[in-house]
């Protein structure tokens, strides 16, 4: 069975009478170079085990179970339950777990279906959980790569550099976990049904550490996610409005001029490394 082929497609999923879902965010790839390269680049081989979210009809899993050890492909829809159980049929390193992947606990869903093996995570995701889904995964600690099919304007907010308007909170919060790049796009006219916008492949190589030490990364993240809440501000009063009490503006603004930043920088203007500095010297002053 062909499972990009619109006709053939069509044909499976009346036989099981399905409907696609609009609340579940349910696009079925039409063309195969994209679960190919997608699987190819996802770092699925032998003795790798495979997490998959939302397998659909099966074209990415049948891609990834002829590379991987194993594929554990978990699917929210329990409609697509027999479908897949036909189209999954010969591919017996391949199992379907009902279920929700943000009600999931990866650490142990990982141990108890991939003991022993390293694990990555290939997935088209459904844009509707992108972010909670990314977030989850990242610190779960569990992977050593997740290759996604996602929005590109979630791709290009995860990949932005500083001063650009993609670029924010979760863009850094993605830095701190992994390395990502845009891989490919994927016009609408590789779906049944086609959404409204345009897809992209992202490949996000998990770090052992992030890019520089965070000495505390509560502290580092709160300072982040206060630095983009109100964008049009300068970082001082963007950060006085989350800090305080526990800080006062003065030592927010002592330690933004020990980073040697001006006074009026805005977030959106600091890297990475910028936060990271800047986490550390207010601790600083707040211990001398």
């Amino acid at each position: 069975m062909d499972l990009c082929n619109p006709k053939e497609i069509k044909a499976l999923l009346a036989r099981h009478g399905f409907h696609f879902s609009k609340s579940k965010g349910q696009n079925f790839l039409i063309q195969p170079w994209v679960p190919q390269q997608a699987a190819e680049a996802s770092g699925a081989g032998p003795g790798v085990g495979v997490l998959e979210i939302g397998p659909g009809i099966g074209p990415l899993t049948a891609q990834l179970a002829q590379r991987g050890e194993k594929v554990a492909a978990v699917e929210l829809d329990r409609a697509l339950l027999p479908i897949l159980a036909e189209t999954m049929a010969p591919y017996p390193n391949v199992e379907i777990v009902p279920g929700d992947i943000l009600k999931l606990d990866l650490p142990a869903f990982c141990r108890e279906r991939f003991p022993g093996l390293p694990v990555v995570v290939c997935a088209n995701l459904p844009y509707n959980i992108t972010t909670p889904v990314l977030t989850a995964l990242l610190q779960s600690g569990c992977f050593q790569a997740v290759t996604v099919m996602i929005q590109r304007e979630v791709a290009r907010r995860i990949c932005a550099q500083p001063g650009t308007a993609d670029y924010g909170a979760f863009t850094l919060l993605c830095q701190y976990y992994a390395h990502s790049e845009i891989l490919f796009d994927v016009p609408p006219s590789c779906f049944l049904p086609a959404p409204k916008v345009t897809s992209s492949v992202i490949r996000m190589t998990i770090r052992p550490a992030p890019p520089v030490p965070v000495e505390d990364p509560a502290l580092f993240f709160r300072v982040v996610r206060g630095a983009f809440g109100q964008r049009r501000k300068t970082l001082l009063n963007s950060l006085s409005s989350v800090l305080t009490p526990a800080w006062g503006k003065e030592e927010i603004a002592q330690a933004i001029r020990a980073c040697n930043l001006p006074e009026t920088v805005r977030g959106e203007r600091l890297g990475f490394a910028d936060f990271a500095q800047f986490t550390k010297k207010i601790q600083e002053i707040r211990g001398s």
